[in-house]
């Protein structure tokens, strides 16, 4: 049995990329066009650096869904939602169930597995290192 899940551990850490980075995704569209919704408790006008963070969610998360620039991208993400914890969640109380926090600690969390996992199986980083293979098996056999 071990064996066969070991087997299948690529995939399955691809979909814990996939869907987190899609729900990371959502959370800046939220904030900066409101699909599918607005985000509770955003500031209006939103300050530069909700701005900054909503783009990093978007632009991040799009990245890692596709699993392009994973560890690069997951380390950038993951340090964001650490800042967004410590910034907006903690001041409020020390316990994430009362401060609102877990999704921040829970993103932070599988963006930095993904920084020393790697993307798994089914990624563009997958595909463009196979392609560095074949290129230089290739020039070696000239």
């Amino acid at each position: 049995m071990a064996h066969t899940l070991a087997k299948w551990g690529p995939y399955g850490l691809a979909a814990l990329r996939i869907i987190t980075a899609l729900l990371f995704v959502q959370h800046g569209l939220m904030k900066l066009v409101s699909f599918p919704g607005p985000q509770a408790g955003v500031p209006d006008p939103m300050p530069v650096i909700v701005v900054v963070a909503a783009w990093i969610e978007i632009v991040g998360g799009s990245l890692i869904a596709v699993g392009l620039l994973t560890r690069s991208t997951a380390f950038l993400c993951s340090g964001t939602m650490a800042v967004a914890y410590f910034v907006v969640h903690a001041p409020q109380s020390v316990w994430p169930g009362l401060n609102g926090g877990e999704g921040a600690i829970f993103f932070c969390l599988i963006f930095f597995h993904l920084v020393f996992a790697g993307p798994g199986a089914v990624s563009l980083d997958g595909v463009l290192r196979e392609r560095k293979g074949l290129q230089a098996s290739d020039a070696a056999s000239r």
